[in-house]
């Protein structure tokens, strides 16, 4: 990464979205590192190496990355952080950005997909329909028309690539 790549404006970007307020709090001591589960587990998610990349400027290389969708909300970081940052509301805060500006994981796009063309994560069928009418519930729709024209009217279609059965 070419010193032109960092953009010295990321990390005000981050402190202005909800949970991001408190980034220039963290000194970079490790301790949400020593305490993270998913740290033991994947060496890729690293709490403060990502606290330190945002500092530095790498908009590009944290938004885009997988590393930060890898957080387990346990709060282990958040609770031991000497200086209080709330690193999981940091994460969610970086997330949403990176949301924002059209990075989401693929196994996210295809839920978003499903429920949008659908209205749920799992196709209804006739064989389920016919288990409801049997439990005495109502047949649901295999689509819904107005979840799509909430994803329209929201912009939601547009991370999944916004035409329909579509996506990247």
């Amino acid at each position: 990464m070419e010193i032109t790549e960092l953009d010295p404006t990321f990390k005000f970007d981050v402190t202005r979205e909800p949970g991001g307020e408190q980034l220039m709090r963290c000194f970079a001591c490790g301790t949400c590192t020593a305490s993270c589960p998913v740290r033991e587990i994947d060496e890729k998610f690293n709490p403060r190496r990502i606290i330190r990349m945002v500092l530095l400027g790498m908009r590009e290389e944290v938004l885009s990355s997988q590393f930060i969708w890898l957080c387990s909300t346990c709060y282990a970081c958040q609770e031991r952080c000497p200086q209080d940052v709330r690193i999981t509301e940091l994460m969610s805060a970086i997330k949403n950005l990176a949301v924002k500006e059209g990075h989401l994981p693929a196994a996210y796009k295809m839920q978003l997909e499903l429920i949008r063309n659908m209205g749920r994560l799992y196709e209804i069928d006739e064989f389920d329909n016919k288990k409801r009418s049997k439990a005495g519930l109502p047949e649901l729709e295999s689509t819904n028309e107005d979840v799509k024209k909430i994803f329209v009217m929201t912009g939601a279609d547009r991370l999944i690539g916004g035409e329909e059965g579509g996506g990247e």
